[in-house]
């Protein structure tokens, strides 16, 4: 494709002529024009594509730049509103804008230099562009999508109900006339549903169109966007951006008193069922198998016990005496030093990032994100128990600490859980089956399920699963039922399944949040030894998996579903588009708890780029 203009290069700075031809670069994907490059592909992506880069799990965590970040474009110097003969150089920290040198007010204020400016406020950005490109945009069009259900079912949801208020009427003949005037004139005009959910339709799409042109400023060419306007832009504008926008569900629930007329006519009660939310049954799926994505060798260690993931591309690792911080190419970038031994899963991550890990004391320490403080969180005041691993609640903020007790007369080893808050105080503990008899022997490890069940691979014996409450539900012993089962690392994902690592089939075992068996989702191969380690990357929906050597692989065996239909998808500028795309027909694991319901109709979205 070739064209004429007058254009400056702008990584160059040379000047082309009108005669001089120049080439569009094509998407190395499609036909299509490329506005887009992925560093860590590396490939050039049109806009579309690049829509499907940034959402498709498996490019989830790639850094997506537009082409003026690839060139490392850096925006013209432009003139001083209010010295026209200055150029703004600075930017006021305090103040938030750009200022020149001749700007009295800014003098006494702490200034730094605009280019520089300009590149960290970009950098700030991207974590919030990266979760508006791969998840708000993906996961808000379904929530629209339950939205205008409701405008459409609401009318035959109510429709019921009011019948039957008119039909109890007519058999109170002396009241009936009051009964009716109350009916219509409080009862339905204080609720209308259909205008509350058509109201909760203009929200979302407003909401979404919002968030796309955020997302559009921010790759905006610096030709119509300059540094002074994406500066102020950043200042006005992003307070107005909200990631979430809670909408609540309606429900209708019908009371009736028979003693009292007026209460039997008009008790019908309208209760908010919280926020809606978008179940991950909807949103994501099984493939049809797990797929290698990344296997490396590590440095620093000589075997892979337990792994707590921090972010994509970082976790913390350990084997018996050594615990340190790794990226995907094995090598240490942080080691702590006063490490409790033993293959135990003795460390987690919390929400801050911050390591919360066993300490040769048997003390419960906190690593500061930055790794420069230690504080110890939950000191050992009971010699007779030993900590032996911890995990952290994210729908909780708790820390889970299972414990063992040796019995020096007797021999016997038992078990016990500890729930703390996050202020370190004792909130709960589990020890005892619904008979009276111990529940644990030694945890090895332990995690919680979507539904609050606290899951601990007991030494030798079983998965054993509670509620969060502290009620036995199950306990698996392996696959078939009643054959040895010697568990080992252990974690759930977003689909509530349950997967632990098997020391005798050297297996990744998969069972159901009911104790199930679905499959053996991973075996002894050459990439991956005998397993022992396992952690989820809820992010990118990624399998670690450390074997009993310095090898750690990671899988991916879930999918997005397929995308979700929308006819009304919102633009940038606010209008609305059709689209429509076949399904995807893959063929995925036999579990029926994660078919889409007999009422729920397969539906598919396509967002345009911007």
């Amino acid at each position: 494709m070739t064209q004429t203009a007058h254009i400056m290069d702008t990584a160059s700075s040379q000047y082309i002529t009108a005669s001089s031809p120049y080439g569009v670069n094509q998407c190395s994907k499609c036909p299509g024009d490329t506005a887009y490059y992925c560093v860590s592909c590396p490939c050039d992506l049109c806009p579309q594509c690049k829509e499907n880069h940034v959402k498709d799990l498996q490019t989830i965590d790639h850094d997506v730049v537009s082409h003026r970040d690839k060139i490392n474009y850096i925006p013209t110097q432009q003139i001083c509103v209010r010295h026209p003969s200055h150029v703004y150089t600075k930017y006021c920290e305090p103040c938030q804008v750009p200022a020149g040198n001749n700007c009295q007010t800014h003098r006494k204020h702490t200034q730094i230099d605009i280019t520089t400016a300009y590149k960290t406020k970009r950098q700030q950005h991207r974590g919030t562009i990266h979760t508006i490109r791969s998840e708000a945009l993906f996961y808000r069009p379904v929530l629209l999508t339950g939205i205008k259900a409701d405008v459409k079912t609401c009318h035959t949801e109510f429709s019921p109900l009011q019948s039957e208020m008119l039909t109890k009427a007519q058999n109170l003949k002396d009241l009936i006339d009051y009964v009716v005037y109350d009916l219509l004139n409080n009862v339905l005009c204080d609720f209308d549903f259909k205008h509350r959910c058509k109201k909760q339709k203009i929200e979302m799409i407003r909401h979404i169109v919002r968030l796309r042109r955020y997302e559009h400023r921010y790759v905006q060419p610096a030709f119509t966007f300059s540094a002074l306007q994406f500066l102020s832009f950043t200042k006005t504008a992003l307070p107005q951006i909200h990631l979430t926008l809670h909408t609540s569900q309606l429900s209708m629930t019908e009371s009736l008193n028979k003693e009292d007329v007026m209460e039997s006519l008009s008790a019908i009660q309208i209760t908010e069922r919280g926020n809606r939310r978008v179940g991950n049954q909807c949103l994501l799926k099984l493939t049809s198998g797990a797929e290698l994505h990344q296997s490396l060798t590590l440095t620093g260690v000589d075997r892979c016990s337990h792994i707590s993931c921090v972010t994509s591309d970082r976790v913390w690792v350990c084997d018996t005496y050594n615990l340190m911080l790794t990226d995907t190419t094995g090598v240490p970038l942080h080691h702590v030093e006063d490490l409790w031994s033993g293959l135990f899963g003795i460390h987690t991550v919390n929400s801050e990032s911050e390591l919360i890990y066993i300490d040769r004391n048997d003390n419960i320490n906190k690593l500061s994100k930055d790794m420069k403080t230690t504080t110890t969180f939950i000191e050992r005041t009971d010699s007779t128990w030993r900590p032996g691993c911890v995990y952290w609640s994210p729908s909780t903020g708790d820390l889970l600490l299972a414990m063992y007790n040796n019995d020096a007369y007797t021999g016997k080893v038992t078990g016990k859980v500890t729930r703390y808050n996050q202020s370190g105080q004792l909130t709960q503990t589990i020890q005892y089956h619904n008979t009276g008899r111990g529940l644990y022997r030694v945890p090895y490890y332990i995690t919680e399920n979507n539904n609050g069940d606290v899951v601990v691979s007991d030494y030798e014996s079983a998965v054993v699963v509670t509620e969060r409450g502290g009620r036995h539900r199950f306990s698996y012993t392996g696959h078939p039922s009643g054959s040895r089962l010697v568990p080992r690392g252990i974690c759930t994902d977003a689909l509530s399944h349950i997967l632990v690592c098997d020391d005798i089939t050297n297996t990744v075992q998969m069972i159901n949040k009911d104790g199930r068996f679905l499959s053996h989702l991973l075996t002894k191969s050459q990439e991956m030894g005998r397993p022992w380690g396992l952690s989820y990357d809820v992010n990118t929906h990624r399998l670690w998996v450390g074997s009993l050597d310095n090898e750690v692989c990671v899988y991916r065996y879930i999918t997005r579903q397929d995308a979700l239909t929308d006819e009304h998808r919102p633009r940038p500028d606010g209008d609305t588009r059709y689209t429509t795309h076949p399904h995807n027909t893959t063929h995925q694991l036999n579990e029926n708890e994660h078919r889409p319901r007999p009422d729920e109709d397969p539906m598919s979205s396509s967002t345009q780029a911007v």
